[in-house]
Parts: structure tokens; sequence; C-alpha cells
């Protein structure tokens, strides 16, 4: 029911480039979709946890942050707002990958704290059977 919430939001809003660039513009968005912040795959005898839905709306936001299985948290470093272009949170993903590889099995859980750019936080924790795709 969020994630249709979220779709109307979108749907309301005239796009251009000066939205979801701020704080206020993806805030509702991601408290909506706050259970896809991350995801987990396993693949070629590899967990790989995934930052795509936070890569897509880092306009509006500082930092992300992670900790797998109760570990110190680790920036997830993002490209740079697009903000003189038409599409300011396209991911050119140019020599990068959106996921971090990890042994097959290791992930139980996933602590993610994301800053927005008005310094504002907000927290969520995941178990593994919540975000492994299928």
């Amino acid at each position: 029911m969020r994630i249709f919430l979220a779709l109307l939001l979108l749907a309301a809003v005239p796009a251009n480039a000066q939205n979801f660039t701020t704080a206020a513009e993806v805030r509702p968005i991601l408290e909506a979709t706050r259970g896809n912040w991350i995801a987990l795959r396993e693949y070629e005898g590899e967990d790989l946890l995934y930052f795509t839905h936070l890569e897509a709306w880092r306009c509006g936001l500082s930092q992300i942050e992670y900790a797998v299985n109760g570990g110190e948290m680790a920036v997830w470093t993002v490209e740079d707002c697009y903000e003189a272009e038409a599409q300011p949170n396209a991911i050119k993903a140019d020599g990068r990958e959106s996921y971090e590889p990890m042994p097959l099995g290791h992930v139980e859980q996933v602590q993610v704290r994301i800053t927005y750019d008005d310094g504002e936080t907000a927290e969520a924790s995941y178990e593994r059977a919540a975000v492994l795709m299928p």
C-alpha cells in the first residue's frame, strides 16, 4: 500500500530537473518505501547486497551507512547528483556496481542509516529473509 501511495505521489507531481533533489522531496518517497532500501541476492557463490533503491533517490541525501550482522557502520559511496542535467537522479554507474559482494550466506541482518541533506536521519533494520530476492 505504501508503494502504491508513493507512486500516486509521483504521478501527481510534475517531473522536472528540480524535483526529487532535496530532503523535503525525497523523504516522503523513502519513508513510504523503507522496506525496499536494500535487497540481497545470492549469485555465483556470493551474497550481493544491493543499494540500488537508495542510489535512485540519492539526491536529497548526504550519506548512506550500513552495517552487516551487527558490525561497524560503513559508508556506501554513491554517484553525485547531476543537478545540471534533465535527470539529476540518473545512475550512470561508470566503473562501479550498486552492490557489495560478500561470502555466500554471510548476510544475516543489515542495519541502514540514511542522512538527509537537511541533517535528519532515518534508520531501518532488515533480516536476510525479508530482503532476499528469489
